[in-house]
């Protein structure tokens, strides 16, 4: 079975209702708004902040995921390996995997929380994930995502490049959500 890639690009200190204006223009599909808490953790022996790698646990409502993000494979984009996976739903089982983390010698970093709309758009031939994101402690961002075999990355990524365009986002942020949170507590010290 091969992996997939995650080719995105997130753009930040974004005017929302100006993007879903041109959204509906273009025909998106509204998939919902949830809200999302992700705990990221450290390695016990590795820096993941050198390695460009990301461990965390999400929840969103009662369902549970852990995933893992591989490094940054490209310069332009956010693209990178991701292996995400169901847990056991409810907030108990979220703890429960929190503390099997920490027993492990993993150590909770930082939670991020976000308050996601997503949309669904057919562009190009590609099914092309939209999400308006409301950050905490962060402000707004857009991010746009295709899930693709490796062979198409640098075809998906041209096409995200266009629809960017195309809803008028021009400076790409290739930071995580983590890494912006942590260099504005950092700045804060």
């Amino acid at each position: 079975m091969s992996s997939l890639l995650e080719v995105e690009f997130k753009f930040r200190d974004i005017d929302l209702p100006t993007v879903e204006k041109r959204l509906t223009q273009l025909d998106a599909v509204p998939e919902g708004i949830r809200e999302e808490v992700d705990l990221y953790f450290a390695h016990p022996t590795r820096d993941f902040s050198q390695t460009d790698e990301a461990l965390r646990i999400r929840r969103i409502g009662d369902r549970n995921w852990i995933t893992y993000k591989g490094p940054k494979i490209d310069t332009i984009s956010k693209t990178r390996d991701e292996i995400e996976l169901p847990l056991t739903d409810g907030r108990e089982a979220w703890e429960s995997w929190k503390t099997l983390l920490e027993r492990l010698g993993f150590r909770p970093v930082r939670q991020v929380a976000k308050r996601r709309k997503r949309f669904r758009l057919t562009w190009e031939g590609w099914s092309v994930e939209i999400s308006l994101d409301e950050v905490a402690d962060l402000g707004a961002f857009v991010e746009l995502e295709i899930v693709c075999e490796h062979e198409k990355m640098a075809a998906a990524r041209d096409a995200l490049s266009r629809l960017a365009a195309e809803l008028g986002l021009h400076t790409g942020e290739r930071r995580s959500y983590l890494e912006l949170l942590l260099q504005t507590q950092q700045q804060k010290v």
